[in-house]
């Protein structure tokens, strides 16, 4: 006799069972719906590229999402800042990993360009103003 048997307990209890009672006996139901709204309301604002993806895949696993790539793309691409979305969306990726390298180069490319920009008097920008 196993001890299953003789502790009376169901043998065909599974983890995700386990998880789902405990989830209701101790997670407050409020609790679910700020991370719904949380996830629904996330976007990339001042974070990286890396910073804002983690988040939203931190997210999706507290609310249990289990959305098709397809799915998953497209509300990254949604929640991305316009400049980094515009440019990328040029581009042909077909998995979440392709698309997450081109998103972080382009994220390093506008900032290299922010950077030149900053850096150049404001003579130089204007070839017009007599020397």
């Amino acid at each position: 006799m196993t001890n299953h048997k003789r502790n009376y307990e169901r043998q065909d209890d599974t983890w995700d069972e386990i998880k789902f009672f405990m989830g209701r006996i101790f997670v407050p139901s409020h609790y679910c719906r700020e991370l719904y709204q949380r996830l629904q309301s996330l976007s990339q604002g001042t974070k990286s590229v890396d910073e804002y993806f983690k988040e939203m895949k931190l997210v999706m696993i507290q609310v249990n999402v289990k959305k098709d790539r397809e799915a998953t793309i497209a509300r990254f691409m949604n929640c991305l800042n316009y400049d980094i979305a515009h440019s990328v969306e040029l581009y042909h990726y077909i998995e979440m990993k392709e698309m997450m390298h081109m998103v972080v180069k382009m994220e390093k490319q506008l900032k290299r360009k922010d950077t030149i920009r900053q850096s150049q008097p404001l003579g130089h920008l204007n070839p017009w103003k007599p020397n």
